[in-house]
């Protein structure tokens, strides 16, 4: 009778043997690139998980915000601008079909190899040819919270969601966000710092977060409750509530993975989970209440911001003669809330922070701004902003630096080549077979030496001539291209115009780090962390 090791060893054996062909099948598949192997699959949300409650470790798991923190090191390491990602543990492999969305099919335990690029030709080609590499919907089900939305849709779905909300991002309502940009931090000057001449906080989010849910609230992109916000008045929790609009917010996309992929049971078992959930139904019950009010309001008015167009979708039948359900709008309106005012609040910080790190940059912003606005007649008008281009080329080092998505998935909808650079000149051709996933890697491309002299410096002159523009994507780019690029930097170049000209930024001094040199100081400063945006 045979012993129970006498079966294990024999089958543990060829399941050993099934593994390692299949390694070097899924090798073979992108023409065996160097790159990278981890036990578990950091680009699923399960492996995100997974590298946030462990540390980083070689070949377990890359730890959090892994892809930010190597930047290009992998591809240098490799000798050209792709490399691949072999991950034994993954268990997902994706499948395009007619409509461009992708399905998902678990294959655990099961290695599999993704193809990370960090080269600019290759990566536009990506991103133009979307019938040949569309956005793989099922990496992005974490943002579907509320329900489906423009970011999380591919195909004919996409498509419905763009027409809806294009519309009211227009240079009228840009000029609108200027000037509402500068009311509200004039405001902030007046009511609330009034005439200190130092204002001390302990983490610029005390700034910044507000600033940023006041602009999107008062530019009606999505408003906050129908009215202007002020900061002597809506920062408190309202009657009904446990907390605040913007800390529930900010609580909630600061630890989405965690809220998705958290079982209900278990939601309320430490402080943490317990908060999350609650900022969950908070923000919900914030956005159904902004829907129900504008609803409600006595005298309908004509508008033409995108808040009115989700309803207005809401109500009426589109093209495809379907209105967009409860679900839809809902989710939308989570969508932009979050890329309007939790991204736009860290990269201010990101802002503030490189700013005080280098006063000599600082000052040469100053003096542009002064210039500029000493030729003005009162206070700079949307059609000055184009004057201000020294406030544009700092911001985009900055975004450089603080790119909101670290990285941009594709899959490949059939069999396909792609070519990339080598680091000593020649060109590398890589077979990219059917269902293989895509890391349009933007951090690795934002500090590849083959486009950008220095890469980790602070040089913001670099932008005021000609500079790679196809090596720089934190909008992403082509059709797919963030919708609020524009709408993000009319209120940030308005911010730093304001804050600038009237304040020097500084780095709170503290006793316990008198003694840090630049470089732990700058690391200290500006140590981040990664959930759904850079933090």
């Amino acid at each position: 009778m045979p012993t129970v090791l006498s079966v294990i060893l024999p089958v543990s054996g060829l399941f050993l043997i099934s593994l390692l062909l299949q390694l070097r099948r899924v090798a073979r598949s992108v023409g065996n690139l160097a790159g990278l192997f981890f036990l578990i699959g950091p680009n699923t949300d399960s492996g995100e998980l997974i590298a946030r409650i462990a540390p980083s470790a070689r070949y377990l798991t890359p730890g959090t915000a892994w892809m930010q923190k190597r930047k290009y090191r992998d591809f240098a390491a490799a000798g050209k601008d792709a490399i691949s990602l072999v991950n034994l543990l993954d268990g997902i492999e994706g499948t395009a079909n007619s409509d461009q969305t992708v399905s998902q099919v678990t294959a655990f335990p099961w290695p599999k190899s993704d193809l990370l690029l960090a080269d600019a030709a290759a990566i536009k080609e990506v991103t133009t040819l979307r019938a040949k590499f569309p956005k793989p919907v099922y990496r992005y089900a974490i943002l579907t919270v509320f329900g489906p939305n423009i970011v999380a849709s591919e195909g004919a779905q996409w498509k419905k969601y763009r027409k809806i909300t294009a519309p009211p991002f227009s240079e009228k309502n840009y000029k609108f966000v200027w000037d509402e940009t500068i009311h509200i931090v004039t405001d902030l000057f007046d009511s609330i710092w009034r005439d200190k001449s130092s204002i001390v906080v302990d983490h610029c989010l005390d700034i910044t977060l507000p600033l940023a849910l006041f602009i999107i609230g008062a530019a009606e992109v999505i408003p906050g409750f129908g009215r202007r916000m002020t900061w002597t008045s809506d920062l408190v929790v309202p009657p009904g509530y446990q907390m605040a609009f913007k800390d529930a917010l900010h609580i909630l996309s600061s630890n989405l993975s965690l809220y998705i992929l958290l079982p209900r049971w278990a939601r309320n078992l430490t402080k943490l989970t317990k908060e999350v959930h609650l900022a969950s139904v908070e923000v919900k019950k914030y956005m159904l209440e902004m829907v129900q009010a504008r609803r409600n309001a006595d005298k309908a008015e004509e508008r033409h911001d995108l808040f009115s167009g989700l309803l207005d979708a809401a109500r009426h039948e589109q093209d495809d003669g379907t209105a967009l359900t409860k679900d839809e709008l809902i989710g939308n309106m989570f969508i932009f809330l979050l890329a309007g005012h939790e991204t736009t609040a860290h990269t201010l910080c990101f802002t503030f922070a490189l700013l005080a790190l280098h006063p000599d940059e600082q000052e040469r912003l100053y003096e542009q701004n002064k210039g500029v606005i000493a030729s003005l007649n009162g206070i700079p008008m949307y059609e000055d902003m184009g004057r201000f281009t020294y406030s544009f080329a700092d911001l985009q080092p900055i975004i450089r630096y603080d790119y909101k998505i670290v990285s941009i998935p594709k899959i490949a909808a059939g069999d396909t080549i792609l070519t990339v650079n080598n680091i000593d000149g020649g060109k590398t051709t890589v077979p990219v077979p059917s269902g293989t996933d895509i890391e349009l890697n933007v951090s690795a491309l934002h500090y590849n030496p083959r486009y950008w002299k220095d890469p980790h410096r602070f040089i913001p002159e670099r932008f005021l001539g000609d500079w790679p523009k196809d090596a720089f994507i934190p909008f992403s780019q082509g059709a797919r291209a963030c919708i609020g690029r524009r709408f993000f930097e009319t209120e940030s170049v308005a911010i730093m115009t304001m804050l600038v000209s009237n304040y020097r930024i500084e780095v709170k001094e503290e006793p316990e780090f008198a003694g840090e040199t630049f470089e732990e100081r700058y690391a200290r400063v500006t140590a981040f962390d990664h959930a759904i945006t850079t933090l």
